[in-house]
């Protein structure tokens, strides 16, 4: 999730699990700080953008080392605060904020590396996007109540706030499997044969869903919203460029550690010279989020490939107005 979003679960956790045992200030405080130390990675060059993408949410996400650090991390602030008979609730606290980080993230599609150093398995369950405010209002309205009020009401308004995030994520999984239903119907009723599916929230919001249906040379991209009056999905079809993955791939590493990083859901392309490389879960068609170019045809199959980032060139104000029509209607 976003950084904002990490730093209100971190200070509400850190709050309610302090209670009155120290000032709310501190507890919020330091629970913002912790939210926010598993994201420092990105901090962290791993030699160029893709694999900067692929180690991102690597081992400062693992729950084993978050657990590990979070005994010393409270000493040192029950230490720093004179409030040494309190550094096993500040422990306990801390490892609920740190732990609780890249469990969230894993409710966004992007990648968790939640079991290193035995596995670098990336998981996302992809039922919410990256950034939610009907998630994290909740939370921040409860820390500032729970900031400027007395002491019981303001931890119990904290606690609400707790409460309805995470039921707010429990709607987004139930939704997500419902539209998951709905499009496996669909593709079923139109004969579309794609045995891996992908279903993910669309921007700042779970009731419009994208899903991707991953077929052996080519994938179907479709919309479902929870206010559709039928399951008659539209899809588009594209090509996954998997002979071009099989002709490049040896001599670009870049593109099998793409597709292991996200389940295969990937494309290649060539324009005029250039071979392109995205990644099919983040984003739309023609406007992919994590999108890369390898080089030239030619320096690729010699082994030359300098991998640069594209820049998500597209304008929000119309692609926020063209989500929120579809939201509400579905296309003729």
């Amino acid at each position: 999730m976003d950084s904002v979003s990490q730093i209100a679960l971190g200070s509400a956790l850190a709050i309610a699990t302090m209670g009155r045992r120290t000032a709310v200030w501190k507890a919020a405080l330091w629970g913002a700080v912790a939210g926010t130390l598993p994201d420092l990675d990105v901090f962290i060059d791993h030699g160029n953008a893709l694999a900067n993408m692929v180690n991102h949410r690597g081992n400062s996400h693992s729950l084993l080392y978050l657990l590990l650090l979070s005994p010393l991390l409270g000493a040192c602030i029950a230490r720093l605060h004179g409030e040494g008979a309190l550094w096993r609730r500040w422990a306990v606290a801390m490892a609920l904020v740190l732990v609780t980080h890249p469990i969230l993230d894993w409710f966004t599609i992007y990648g968790t590396q939640l079991l290193r150093p035995f596995s670098t398995e990336a998981y996302g369950l992809g039922s919410v996007f990256v950034i939610d405010p009907l998630y994290t209002l909740p939370l921040l309205l409860g820390i500032v109540l729970a900031l400027g009020r007395k002491a019981f009401s303001g931890l119990r308004a904290n606690r609400m706030g707790l409460v309805l995030s995470s039921l707010y994520l429990g709607w987004s999984v139930l939704a997500q499997q419902h539209a998951s239903g709905v499009a496996q119907a669909s593709l079923a009723a139109q004969r579309i044969a794609a045995p891996q599916l992908l279903v993910t929230a669309t921007p700042l919001n779970t009731l419009l869903w994208r899903v991707v249906a991953l077929g052996d040379t080519h994938y179907w991209e479709g919309y479902y919203s929870v206010f559709d009056q039928d399951g008659d999905m539209a899809w588009t079809r594209h090509d996954r460029g998997t002979a071009l993955q099989a002709l490049y791939a040896p001599q670009a590493p870049a593109v099998r550690l793409l597709a292991d990083f996200a389940h295969d859901f990937v494309k290649l392309e060539q324009q005029g010279d250039d071979l392109y490389l995205s990644d099919l879960r983040m984003g739309s068609e023609g406007r992919y989020s994590f999108r890369f170019l390898l080089g030239s045809a030619a320096d690729v199959a010699a082994g030359r490939v300098n991998i640069e980032q594209q820049a998500l060139d597209f304008p929000l104000r119309q692609a926020l107005g063209e989500l929120w029509q579809r939201i509400w209607h579905k296309p003729d």
